[in-house]
Formats: structure tokens, C-alpha cells, sequence
């Protein structure tokens, strides 16, 4: 895979990385979050939470 770019954006290092490994294989993911915005990651998860609680979703609970 290689890195490629917009020609209207600069280029900017990622805000997030994240490392899972696996055996011999290593995931490497990499985040960006918007630039500019004012919401914070909290803020995004409880729109999440309560979306999914909206819908009826219940969690899956192994005993």
C-alpha cells in the first residue's frame, strides 16, 4: 500500500495510530480526525450510545 495524497490537501501525520498484532502479522491503522471541529471524542460516543438505545439495541452478555 502506498501513502498517496489529494493535490488540494496537505500532507499531515496522522492523529491516531493503532498497532495490533496478530502472530507474525502486525495491523498498522492510522486515524485522522476533522480538523477544526469541536466535538470531542466523549461527545461522539455518547451520540453512539444514544443511538443505540433509540433503536433498541441491546448488548450481547456471555455468562
Amino acid at each position: 500500500m502506498t501513502d498517496t495524497t489529494k493535490k488540494d490537501r496537505p500532507i499531515r501525520r496522522p492523529d491516531c495510530v493503532t498497532e495490533v498484532r496478530r502472530g507474525n502479522t502486525v495491523l498498522v491503522v492510522s486515524g485522522y480526525f476533522k480538523q477544526g471541529t469541536t466535538a470531542t471524542a466523549a461527545d461522539k460516543m455518547m451520540k453512539v450510545l444514544e443511538a443505540e438505545s433509540a433503536a433498541g439495541h441491546k448488548p450481547i452478555y456471555s455468562a
